[in-house]
């Protein structure tokens, strides 16, 4: 489990082909700022981008760990196939604090960025999630994306989907590689755990027949 509070900006520095077709996965080789790794061992969880990845190899003194992901993974996810810059997060332990919300590390649902410019001190972020996701996603809410805990200011309901608008703090922006986002960038979305459990409580109550499954 996580949080959404971003731990560090790392930078994946290298993706190697784990097999010559498109069945097989990738194994990507993660730089992180010095002594982020001093407690992490063989097998932690580490979340890439809001995406909960295993460290399968570890070299603490240059700062570099390897994770392997599937095709499977790198086909729901965005970002993680090439080269730049990831928000890290290490797995939450029993008594760190719950600073952002319960967050599983598991990507949902891709989104496009269709806005993000200055607004004032802050930042506007805008993104065109799936429609399956709609039912989610809610005013002063929380969502997760690429990783980062944040707040939903506004939802729109369109054709092609849903558009949520959040406004990002200088802090946020500096501290991790939102920065890095632009108008078309996509991004990994997880919905909120507690929604999710909500919704499904609420799909057993109705009647099969009222059923969308």
């Amino acid at each position: 489990m996580f949080t959404g509070i971003i731990t560090a900006v790392g930078r994946v520095a290298e993706v190697r082909a784990l097999g010559a077709s498109s069945a097989h996965g990738k194994q990507l080789v993660i730089e992180t700022p010095p002594g982020y790794l001093d407690d992490v061992g063989l097998g932690d969880s580490i979340a890439l981008n809001g995406a909960c990845m295993t460290a399968t190899a570890i070299d603490a003194q240059a700062g570099r760990f390897a994770i392997d992901i599937s095709a499977e993974s790198l086909a729901r996810t965005a970002g993680l196939d090439r080269p730049g810059p990831v928000n890290l997060e290490k797995a939450l332990r029993a008594h760190d604090r719950l600073g952002g919300h319960i967050v599983s590390g598991h990507v949902d649902g891709i989104g496009q960025v269709t806005q993000f410019a200055p607004v004032g001190e802050s930042w506007a972020l805008h993104i065109l999630a799936p429609r399956e996701l709609a039912r989610y996603l809610a005013y002063k809410g929380s969502v997760t994306v690429n990783g980062v805990s944040l707040t939903v200011n506004q939802v729109d309901d369109q054709p092609g989907g849903c558009e949520i608008r959040i406004n990002l703090i200088p802090h946020t922006v500096q501290n991790t590689a939102l920065h890095t986002l632009t108008a078309g960038s996509t991004v990994n979305l997880e919905i909120d755990l507690i929604a999710r459990y909500v919704e499904r409580m609420l799909s057993s109550a109705r009647p099969a027949s009222a059923r969308s499954y």
